[in-house]
């Protein structure tokens, strides 16, 4: 059974403009959507799409400068030559070096409608010695061009730079909230149209290996304000239940507390590091040899460190778990999904899904706690229809299966916003999900998606 703890909350950025790294690319023709083939039911109160950049022609059709596309079985963009160097100096050490970099830049992207959220998500190698920066510049319903704004600036270890979101990024209409671009008030009618997403690749001037990005892709979507959400059908993968290990973030408490204060605030790179281990992967004996050959479990500690967020000062930036997570071979972006019956779905193809919600105690029976942002692993439903999720806010890896009513679930996770426990409205995440899997292995295909 899950015992309270101390949650990974959100929080607000204040606004101001902040100047980019890297070079301005041009814009070139719009990219096709995706199709798919299943009828599912669609709540029609919302808009959600994620588009991507992955293969080979993807690649070719953006602008690069100093870039190049490679094929193969997983088609990347990586340096072919410097187009100069920079000197960053990393504001969480205050060391500053000279990097190389070249750059890769979207076509201009409409999203198909008018959106207030977008998130980016990345799947990418960065060899000791390199890192990448992705950058967003959308385009409003009115034409003016957003600035270009820093989504992230990421490596998978922390030796070269401290990976981050940046602070400090708005204009009138938007503002970055630590990884998510967001609309400031929908009701002015000034919302995403369209936009263009631009990867930097930096690597030391003397080095032999370059980074190389798989995926590039954002989520967009318009979900409405709500506190109630109409419940799905459900009945696609009742009994099912996918065998995801089991670990408890609480068994880490006190941990590593520059890590966001240790264990009792790792929801997301538990939640995360039982998927990655769900599909045979996970950091090596040598990878996590830093951690006290004393505590249980390394390989959740090595997660929390290698997606702490230095701005944010945080374990729970999305795009940074789902990056984490392709390091090791896996496809990972961040979306919104629709209903539980999208979940089915992904349970009945064998894909475990990690949501975000947010709850008081008395919202969610038998968690008995509440908190004002949490990640779960969904891992599968009962023969009627309860969701089973692998809940790391647990006393111990034992007790880390949980049953959570299937009405009740799909309430603090789809809601957009909620009565905190003064009183007051808070936030919820409107369908925040992870989606992780091996290259290669199908997404389901469910007609009308086009959120994953």
């Amino acid at each position: 059974m899950a015992i309270a703890h101390t949650p990974i909350s959100r929080r607000a950025l204040t606004v101001a403009g902040l100047s980019s790294l890297a070079l301005l690319g041009t814009a070139a023709p719009a990219r096709a959507g995706t199709t798919t083939h299943r009828r599912r039911p669609v709540r029609h109160d919302e808009q959600i799409s994620f588009q991507e950049w992955s293969s080979y022609p993807d690649w070719r059709r953006g602008t690069h400068h100093g870039t190049v596309a490679i094929p193969g079985v997983r088609p990347a963009i990586t340096i072919k030559r410097p187009v100069g160097t920079v000197d960053y100096t990393d504001p969480h050490t205050g060391i500053t070096r000279t990097w190389s970099y070249a750059t890769w830049t979207s076509p201009l992207t409409p999203i198909g409608f008018d959106a207030s959220e977008l998130v980016a998500s990345w799947n990418a190698d960065t060899p000791a010695g390199t890192w990448i920066q992705v950058e967003l510049q959308g385009t409003y319903n009115t034409g003016v061009r957003t600035p270009w704004y820093v989504m992230g600036r990421w490596a998978y270890g922390d030796q070269d730079i401290r990976r981050t979101s940046v602070n400090r990024q708005g204009d009138p209409w938007s503002t970055i909230f630590t990884d998510t671009f967001a609309i400031d008030d929908v009701a002015n009618g000034v919302l995403l149209r369209a936009y263009q997403l631009r990867l930097t690749l930096y690597r030391a001037p003397d080095a032999r290996r370059s980074p190389r990005v798989w995926l590039l892709g954002a989520m967009c979507s318009m979900v409405p304000d709500r506190f109630t959400v109409t419940p799905s059908a459900g009945r696609i993968a009742w009994g099912r239940e996918l065998a995801v290990p089991t670990y408890s973030q609480n068994i880490h408490a006190g941990h590593y507390p520059e890590y966001d204060g240790g264990g009792q605030a790792w929801c997301s790179p538990t939640s995360t590091e039982m998927v990655i281990e769900y599909w045979g992967r996970r950091p090596s004996a040598e990878e996590t040899a830093w951690v006290n050959p004393d505590y249980p479990d390394p390989t959740v500690n090595h997660a929390a460190r290698m997606t702490y967020d230095y701005a944010y000062e945080g374990c729970g930036n999305w795009p940074f778990n789902t990056a984490y997570a392709a390091s090791f071979g896996l496809e990972a972006k961040v979306t919104r999904l629709h209903s539980l019956d999208e979940v089915e779905h992904f349970i009945a193809a064998g894909i475990p899904v990690i949501t975000s919600q947010s709850f008081l105690a008395s919202e969610l029976d038998g968690a008995n706690y509440g908190t004002a942002g949490h990640l779960f692993v969904v891992v599968g439903f009962t023969a009627k229809g309860d969701v089973v999720v692998n809940d790391p806010a647990s006393a111990s890896n034992d007790v880390v299966r949980n049953v959570y009513r299937r009405d009740q679930f799909e309430q603090v996770w789809l809601r957009t916003k909620r009565i905190n426990a003064s009183g007051g409205v808070s936030s919820g995440s409107g369908g925040i999900a992870y989606l992780i899997k091996p290259l290669g292995r199908p997404w389901p295909r469910v007609a009308g998606s086009t959120n994953w």
